[in-house]
């Protein structure tokens, strides 16, 4: 027998550096959420409206959590708005603490949160600002190009949990709209897809960003991505910290605001930015049931 939904679903709205989220919280796994119904609630005109979804589960709660439930008791089951199930998402997490502190359940101070990317431990600062250990980048040596409206860019592979495509643009306009994915090739290199950020200096470590994130088109901000672009630019600019032996921070201007990105000679990255709590209230019942029936 599968889950059972119920009704009316509570839900609240969050963001951070506006990349904006549903957020249900379900501590016993018990809402059943498939693609479908997560797309309609990430609907913008139809739903409620997010660039994903946090399904908030206690780890012990849910089968992909079950084995990180004695490091961390909360689960962060992200989707991405298409409904698609997504490995991390850096502002994610930060709103997703930021919802444990705010719902009772955590305080300020140090929390493990559960992801499919590894447990990631957050810092949530009496200011305001939610710092993220996001765990350390992977470099695969192979890259692609990126190609929009006819011109082109070698585009550097990060892995942050989940797959980047970087690319270093003279001016963001470059990437056209961003609607649909900027075509890249070879495919091979992400067969399940790829998050793709365009680059553009700004001053000394500090840069700009826009993103086409999978599954979820143009978003005002992506916190795996602005950790991806701020290692690839610490490489591009001769600064790594595993080779310098010191820690080197990076400003990413992204659409919705500012992050710090630090990656240390450990190779361990933090980024630090807001996360807010916007709204909550309860889906009615006769719209959860013609969305989860339909």
């Amino acid at each position: 027998m599968g889950r059972v939904n119920t009704a009316p679903l509570a839900f609240l709205k969050g963001h951070g550096t506006e990349n904006d989220f549903v957020i249900v919280p379900d501590p016993d796994n018990a809402v059943d959420l498939p693609a479908a119904v997560v797309a309609r609630l990430c609907d913008r005109r139809a739903g409620v409206g997010g660039d994903g979804l946090l399904h908030v589960v206690r780890s012990a709660a849910h089968p992909e959590a079950r084995e990180s439930a004695g490091e961390a008791e909360w689960f962060m089951d992200y989707r991405n708005a298409d409904g698609s199930v997504a490995e991390m998402c850096g502002n994610g997490v930060r709103v997703f603490a930021r919802y444990l502190q705010h719902a009772g359940l955590v305080t300020a101070g140090d929390v493990a949160v559960a992801t499919r990317g590894g447990v990631k431990h957050v810092h949530l600062a009496k200011n305001g600002d939610v710092t993220v250990s996001m765990g350390r980048a992977v470099l695969p040596g192979d890259g692609v190009t990126v190609t929009v409206a006819g011109r082109s860019w070698p585009a550097r592979n990060v892995n942050m949990g989940n797959p980047h495509a970087v690319a270093f643009v003279d001016d963001l306009a470059h990437a056209g709209d961003l609607t649909a994915e900027p075509p890249y090739s070879p495919a091979s290199v992400y067969p399940d897809g790829v998050n793709i950020e365009f680059v553009a200096d700004r001053g000394p470590r500090h840069v700009a960003m826009r993103v086409h994130e999978r599954g979820a088109a143009e978003t005002r901000s992506c916190g795996t991505g602005a950790c991806a672009v701020a290692v690839a630019a610490a490489r591009r600019d001769g600064v790594d910290p595993a080779a310098t032996g010191a820690p080197v921070t990076y400003t990413v201007d992204v659409l919705g605001g500012t992050l710090l990105i630090t990656e240390h000679p450990d190779g361990a990255v933090e980024m630090t930015g807001p996360a807010v709590i916007v709204a909550e209230g309860r889906l009615d019942p006769a719209w959860w049931d013609a969305t989860t029936s339909g």
